[in-house]
């Protein structure tokens, strides 16, 4: 028996690129920046640079983008390298919301390993 499976086309829109900084800053207050709280992808880079540290996926990409690559308060284990490794003061960090972020992130790391031959620096599988 042959089953096709016909995925349909995952539309996303990115959010600007934030400095790192800025995501240390409660959003509450008005001054920092607001990460959605649905499921969703992201990644992060050096400033200005094409090459990225980390692609990944959320169920909830506040918690997984703030709480857990930025502050460390939930494990991630890019964010911990991130953090010991790289001058955050270069980082900059984008999302994009999606209702499939598995799938979207195994297709961001495809194509990236495609062009680069290698997955982000601090990403060790899909």
């Amino acid at each position: 028996m042959v089953e096709e499976i016909v995925i349909p086309p995952i539309h996303l829109v990115w959010s600007e690129w934030f400095p790192w900084n800025d995501l240390l800053v409660d959003a509450r207050g008005g001054h920092g920046v607001r990460v959605p709280t649905g499921p969703g992808v992201y990644e992060a880079r050096r400033k200005g640079k094409k090459e990225l540290l980390t692609i990944g996926k959320a169920a909830n990409l506040r918690m997984r983008v703030k709480q857990g690559l930025v502050k460390g308060k939930v494990p991630h284990s890019a964010g911990d390298k991130i953090r010991t490794k790289e001058d955050v003061d270069l980082i900059e960090i984008r999302w994009a919301s999606t209702d499939r972020p598995a799938a979207v992130e195994e297709e961001l790391h495809r194509r990236y390993r495609k062009a680069l031959g290698r997955l982000p620096l601090y990403v060790d599988h899909t």
